[in-house]
């Protein structure tokens, strides 16, 4: 069965959500096409969540889908995060600010509190990264009639979130923008291409596929659904529409050529996530050695990434885009998404 008739949409297509380049507003002109728009929530406290969900309430009862994290938070290292900052100090010197004291991480994974705003709004879907929460707020989820999708990397993870309650699985490829969903194993060598992941998802499991990674036009929306998809996750092609909130650094990176130069990095976050490479990508290495674990990372580079922003450079910025960036343009969201859906035809 395809997407649109499992969820009730006229297009089996869905606007990856993204966290930190879009909110309310994106979503809602994707569904407003008739295809599933996606409010990211992972970085989102619960009353701004509140507040975007009442906005969300202007859709009169369309589906959405809302998505969460579901990550284990580390414990922290407090040498781990003062060795980090030593590898940083040259920035932190070059910029004349003093390394921040803490690691607060900025993202929160699903928890009670968000389960009981998903108890109370009752999304159409509720989509989860990194696996799936644990299984009392799983089941609290599903008790609101919302249905269940998650990422998987890997043949293995696609088993893993069938057998585990997920109702539709995102098989998501290697040229995926953001970061990976990977959770059973953190090696990047396992990590395929969409062309090789999601056939073989397909035949891997019983629930519906939906591809994700690389697909930037209505012909690679054809050629998911040639290889068994029922229906697609774009993202990337999103980030330069009109209602997407992509900052003025990232939409320059994206309208120019550096957007043919992507790689998997942990340098943001500490997850390997695709984003154009940039001066510290460069310097550093994008996946070097010593980086605290996600979502600790974050906070020794945060304001490496505000100073350098005062100064129009993004030296330190997640550019996140996926490997297929040609599909982005200054759009209305509708206008894209219509033309994507020209290829479920």
């Amino acid at each position: 069965m395809q997407l649109a008739q499992w969820l009730n949409i006229s297009h089996s297509l869905i606007q990856a959500p993204m966290a930190g380049v879009q909110g309310s507003r994106l979503a809602m002109a994707v569904c407003q096409a008739g295809a599933l728009g996606s409010l990211p929530a992972a970085m989102l406290s619960a009353s701004t969540l509140q507040q975007e969900l009442e906005a969300m309430r202007t859709l009169g009862g369309q589906p959405y889908n809302l998505n969460f994290f579901c990550h284990q938070p580390p414990a922290e290292d407090p040498q781990q995060q003062a060795d980090w900052q030593t590898v940083l100090a040259p920035y932190y010197q070059e910029m004349g600010i003093t390394p921040p004291s803490g690691s607060g991480a900025g993202r929160t994974p699903f928890n009670q509190e968000m389960a009981d705003i998903v108890s109370r709004y009752r999304p159409a879907v509720v989509s989860f990264h990194f696996g799936l929460p644990a299984t009392p707020l799983l089941a609290q989820v599903k008790a609101a009639g919302c249905k269940v999708l998650s990422s998987a990397t890997t043949v293995a993870e696609a088993h893993w979130l069938a057998a585990n309650g997920a109702d539709a699985i995102i098989a998501q490829g290697l040229e995926a923008g953001g970061h990976r969903g990977m959770f059973l194993d953190m090696d990047l060598d396992s990590q395929l291409g969409s062309l090789a992941l999601l056939p073989q998802i397909v035949a891997a499991v019983e629930v519906p596929v939906i591809a994700a990674g690389g697909i930037a036009d209505a012909n690679g929306v054809a050629a998911a659904m040639r290889l068994g998809a029922a229906g697609v996750q774009v993202g990337t092609a999103y980030l330069l529409c009109d209602e997407a909130d992509t900052t003025p650094l990232h939409r320059a990176a994206l309208a120019s050529t550096r957007r043919e130069h992507t790689a998997l990095t942990t340098l943001f976050t500490g997850r390997p996530a695709r984003g154009i490479v940039g001066r510290v990508m460069q310097e550093l290495g994008p996946l070097p050695a010593g980086v605290p674990a996600f979502p600790l990372a974050t906070a020794a580079i945060a304001p490496l990434r505000t100073a350098a922003e005062a100064l129009g450079r993004d030296d330190f910025t997640p550019l996140w885009c996926g490997q297929n960036a040609s599909g982005c343009r200054a759009i209305p969201a509708a206008q894209l998404t219509r033309e994507l859906a020209a290829g479920l035809a």
